[in-house]
């Protein structure tokens, strides 16, 4: 019952005229990002990061909570219309659901995307609500040597998972940790790495490496790279309604996207990119008869509304190892640990009882921003597509002097203008070799995090590093971690001797 009565006063502080302004701006500001191509929610929110300097705690996490969770809404809309996603989770959307569009079905499409990831959002929300206190409780009793295995888990599989090669990702990993180690050290106070610059010796500003691989990379990318390239014409719209038949072939498809999201959200996998094709290859399996002639074809709108489901539970689940671990499982919830630290809070398992208004006025903000979000996405379809009308120039101008205001706002010093854009290089030379761009990251935050808890668990075993394997549950993570390490490639390699063996 404690539960409920904590969420209740969530609702109370979110549901205050300055909160929910916030979450409003958020949700509208999250679908624009979703719309536009290539911007994505986490440049977005690293881009308002500076706003942490002036904004209440509360009032900006439920701001940066409606971008990151609005921006799946959004993409669909783009992936349906034009076939072109605007978020890496929205590829699996334009396979079916411009099908559809170009079959006249563009509204059953808009609607079963907005409708299922309504569902699948408010299903996700609700299991945070029951199982992050739980977890967070859990959690409390894990020890140094449990928490630094955790980091170590987070680190492998983010690595090994995101971009094309497991050494991309560990390379990508370790320029994050080699830039956490940066200024003074925890506990003897000795400066590292700080090549005798002063301005290095309060280490990088989280916000300025956000907003330089993010940001600033992705608006050099544009200009550089990419040219003029012809934007596919749009599809007419239809009513943005669903039939009775598709109402019995949506439901199914997003209670099943749900259940496969869910769980990727709880877990460091790299995003929502694997249960998006896991739920659209679970649909197509499933389904029979003249509906599975349309995939491919007309377009199923199963293939639309399953993913779309698992992209959104996948989004919100992922909040749990946020508040309740402290580990990112996403570059964007890297980010929002960033900005959870700007106001000196740690999110873990003591965020429950340290910052319990903050957290439930998080949570509470989410069921609003579910239905704030479905309220702009139904009727306003058709204003959120002429947002695809802005030059591109003005465009990636734009997010450069905002990107450049923000980093030198925050302490008015020139050295991190020049800092800013030495990593904005770095991020455009990792994107244009396919580096992942989020180990970076999640290297940078949770480093000395992990570093504070790797010396805390050797003073435990007093000097002994045999503690990792005295302790049940750091001995069970270090399994996992070598698993994931070693697995991948021992399958690789028994596939292709099968190959060979067939050949």
């Amino acid at each position: 019952m404690d539960i409920w009565n904590q969420l209740l006063q969530g609702f109370a502080t979110a549901g205050t005229p300055v909160n929910l302004l916030w979450a409003f701006v958020g949700c509208a500001l999250g679908t624009a990002v979703g719309v536009l191509p290539g911007i994505g929610p986490a440049t977005a929110v690293a881009m308002l990061l500076p706003i942490t300097a002036k904004v209440d705690a509360t009032a900006s996490m439920i701001f940066f909570a409606g971008i990151y969770y609005g921006a799946m809404y959004g993409g669909s809309t783009t992936s349906i219309l034009l076939n072109t996603p605007g978020e890496t989770a929205s590829m699996v959307t334009a396979m079916e659901g411009n099908k559809m569009a170009k079959s006249g079905r563009a509204g059953a499409a808009l609607a079963t995307s907005a409708i299922g990831s309504f569902v699948a959002g408010t299903i996700a929300t609700v299991l945070v609500t029951l199982f992050a206190p739980v977890v967070a409780e859990f959690a409390v009793k894990l020890g140094p040597p449990e928490y630094f295995m955790l980091m170590l888990l987070a680190f492998t599989t983010v690595s090994a998972v995101l971009g094309q090669s497991t050494v991309r990702g560990l390379t990508a990993l370790f320029v994050g940790l080699a830039v956490g180690l940066v200024g003074l050290d925890q506990i003897t106070g000795q400066a590292r790495y700080t090549g005798g610059v002063p301005e290095l010796l309060d280490g990088i500003e989280i916000v300025l490496v956000a907003v330089g691989l993010f940001a600033v990379a992705e608006a050099l990318h544009a200009v550089l790279f990419e040219g003029k390239r012809g934007v596919e014409s749009e599809n007419r719209m239809s009513r943005v309604t669903m039939t009775g038949n598709d109402w019995r072939r949506s439901l199914p498809a997003w209670l099943r996207g749900t259940a496969i999201g869910v769980p990727f959200g709880c877990i460091p996998a790299g995003g929502t990119e694997i249960p998006t094709f896991l739920s659209y290859a679970t649909e197509k399996k499933l389904a029979k008869g003249s509906n599975k002639a349309e995939f491919g074809t007309q377009g199923a709108i199963e293939g639309v509304a399953g993913p779309e489901a698992a992209n959104n539970a996948t989004v919100t689940a992922a909040l749990i190892p946020l508040l309740t671990l402290g580990i990112p499982v996403s570059s964007t919830t890297a980010i929002l640990l960033g900005a959870f630290q700007n106001y000196g809070i740690q999110p873990g398992p003591q965020l429950f009882s340290s910052s319990a208004a903050l957290v439930w006025a998080l949570i509470a903000s989410l069921y609003i921003g579910n239905v704030m979000l479905l309220v702009l996405n139904l009727p306003l379809v058709g204003i959120w597509v002429k947002l695809l009308k802005v030059p591109k120039p003005q465009l990636y101008a734009g997010i450069l002097i905002f990107a450049t205001v923000g980093a030198y706002a925050m302490r008015q010093s020139a050295f991190d203008l020049f800092l800013l854009y030495a990593i904005g290089v770095l991020g455009l030379v990792m994107r244009r070799f396919n580096f992942p761009t989020a180990p970076v990251v999640i290297g940078m935050i949770l480093g000395p995090l992990a570093e504070a808890q790797l010396r805390n668990a050797i003073s435990i075993g007093e000097g002994s590093a045999m503690v990792f394997l005295q302790r049940p549950m750091s001995l069970t993570l270090l399994i996992i971690v070598l698993a994931v390490l070693v697995l991948p490639r021992l399958l690789k390699r028994n596939s292709r001797r099968t190959d060979l063996a067939t050949k």
